[in-house]
């Protein structure tokens, strides 16, 4: 009899268990993206609920659970499950969920001494670059009505020191210039330990799915990972292994083609990206808002020798984030400081030889390592008042230069 009636209430509890699940899911997610804010680089909350699914795309509920007890610092599995006390759940379960959070690019991963150690990533630098093959139209959707929400921008701008920093092409750099190892791509390259890995770009194939191209290259592969970074990219199949000789190789035609290299904004770099202004999110982030070297880290800047431009303009057209214009008055080129990178991109195109770049004043020496970069970033995390003034200094920068468009948006 009671075999009979369990029979008989068996569609009942699925349909009540499926009912619980709706209930509680939301309830996960949005637990994790309070949890994720509070990380260094936040994941604020938004009107439309948008960053809900993006957690849904990344983690499944019972891996949304896990994350929310896990921080950005590189732990064991030994380590996370004791904050799971409330949770029975084996060693081999966390490990296997763990496993899957990092395939799916939820989560960053790396391995010492046999151990595997997972952390926290946030969605700009972090998940959204592990999504090479994740990338759905919806998630992109919610992807680009997030990262253009003003909230997930304040969140992004806040930091102390950004993810991310620009060093000059090779050839931008003469013998008088004194450059230290961190802002050089070959001794960024050469004191590697390896391995190397060079995989398609994200924002490129985003473009792509997208339904647009890249004005600059119609090459996928162009991002470099290394040591660690690398390692976990071998773990989850993502691009492919090369020498560090390919490595040199391939970056010495991204600079040739334009691209900008942007480094991890640490002194022993985890990667290096090549940039084009048209597909980068970074990129389009900086021509977007005035005066973008407030949240920029760049140690050089180009100058513009006046007697010998002859204003042909292949300057303005190499430069990726439109710094650079010929004056119309003058039949001369101009470059606007609070929009140049120092990428020197432009420098090795100039016919003339009108044009090089100069140190700024004030070196910007990045952090040892790349969790060194978040300690900082967590020390110094800004509050709302924090937040407020920095959306106070991107109103007045606007009325200031005449780029309102950000206001707009």
């Amino acid at each position: 009899m009671k075999e009979r009636a369990a029979t008989l209430f068996y569609p009942f509890r699925s349909i009540l268990s499926a009912i619980g699940a709706a209930m509680t899911d939301p309830i996960v997610y949005r637990q994790l993206q309070k949890h994720l804010d509070r990380q260094p680089v936040g994941f604020p909350a938004t009107r439309s609920g948008v960053e809900i699914n993006i957690l849904k795309h990344i983690f499944s509920p019972a891996e949304a659970e896990v994350a929310t007890c896990m921080t950005y610092k590189p732990e064991t599995v030994d380590q996370i499950i004791q904050r799971m006390a409330h949770q029975t759940i084996s060693v081999e379960e966390l490990e296997a969920h763990l496993e899957q959070m990092f395939k799916n690019g939820g989560i960053s991963s790396k391995t010492e001494n046999g151990k595997h150690y997972y952390a926290l990533a946030p969605l700009v630098v972090g998940m959204y670059e592990m999504q090479h093959h994740r990338l759905t139209p919806d998630f992109i959707k919610n992807f680009n009505a997030y990262t253009n929400e003003r909230n997930f921008g304040l969140a992004f701008l806040s930091t102390e020191r950004p993810q991310m920093r620009t060093i000059p092409i090779a050839k931008s750099l003469d013998i008088t210039h004194e450059v230290s190892t961190y802002d050089q791509v070959r001794i960024l390259i050469n004191q590697s330990p390896g391995p190397f890995v060079i995989a398609e770009c994200i924002c490129r194939k985003k473009k792509k799915l997208e339904g647009g191209t890249c004005s600059t290259t119609d090459r996928m592969e162009t991002c470099l990972a290394m040591a660690d970074a690398a390692k976990g990219a071998i773990r989850l199949s993502v691009g492919r292994e090369v020498s560090k000789t390919e490595a040199l190789s391939i970056l010495e035609q991204n600079q040739k083609e334009g691209l900008v290299l942007q480094p991890s904004n640490s002194r022993k770099a985890e990667f290096i990206c090549s940039c084009c202004g048209c597909c980068c999110g970074m990129l389009e982030v900086h021509q977007l808002i005035p005066n973008p070297l407030r949240y920029w880290a760049t140690n050089f800047h180009v100058t513009v020798d006046q007697t010998l431009c002859n204003g042909c303009g292949a300057c303005s057209q190499r430069c990726q984030v439109k710094a650079i214009a010929v004056d119309e008055k003058t039949n001369s080129a101009r470059a606007d400081l609070s929009l140049c990178l120092g990428c020197g991109v432009c420098v090795p195109t100039c016919p003339q030889n009108a044009l090089k770049l100069e140190k700024n004043q004030q070196e910007i020496e990045p952090p040892e390592r790349f969790e060194d970069l978040y300690d900082e970033i967590m020390e110094k995390k800004k509050g709302p008042l924090g937040r407020i003034g920095v959306t106070m200094k991107v109103v007045y920068d606007a009325f200031r230069t005449g780029r309102t468009e950000v206001l707009k948006r």
